[in-house]
């Protein structure tokens, strides 16, 4: 006699994701905000999560975006592969949480402008507010820490040489 339960521990399937949100895994506020809808996701696995400070970061497995344009509006990449950005990434990612009302007013006529407006200005400042580096210079630190191959696969990121390397 089998139950729906052992049926479906035989058979595991993985939940899809619906949306996958790139965000800055060194911002504490995005970072805020992820653990948030990871609460609001609750293991669904609707959402997958992509840090796009990880060295290991790659604009192939997210919609072509690359680290410098995703460090500079938020995106994220639907499962059909359209890259969405700006305050539609919020409006979706909430939707397919369930949680869409938070959002829903930021689609009404007058106050959607306004809403993509003031994230504008947040993205160009959150660097600054956050009392992180500008970009310009997240950009040129990370390049040369790949450039040296802190992050190269296969390389002992433990061995003196390449740890001294890898110091900013």
């Amino acid at each position: 006699m089998t139950t729906a339960a052992a049926s479906s521990a035989q058979a595991p399937h993985a939940i899809a994701w619906k949306i996958k949100l790139l965000y800055d895994g060194d911002c504490p506020l995005c970072l805020r905000e992820v653990n948030f809808l990871r609460k609001q996701d609750n293991g669904r696995g609707l959402i997958a999560f992509t840090d796009i400070a990880d060295d290991d970061y790659s604009p192939a497995d997210n919609g072509g975006v690359d680290f410098a344009t995703a460090m500079g509006r938020i995106h994220a990449v639907k499962a059909d592969g359209t890259v969405i950005q700006n305050v539609d990434v919020f409006r979706q990612v909430y939707d397919v949480l369930g949680i869409g009302w938070i959002y829903a007013p930021t689609r009404w006529p007058l106050l959607g402008p306004l809403v993509d407006w003031v994230y504008g200005l947040w993205a160009n400042w959150r660097l600054a507010v956050t009392g992180r580096p500008s970009l310009k210079t997240i950009l040129a630190e990370r390049e040369v820490r790949l450039a040296q191959g802190c992050s190269t696969p296969g390389v002992d990121p433990g061995s003196e040489s390449v740890a001294d390397r890898c110091r900013l």
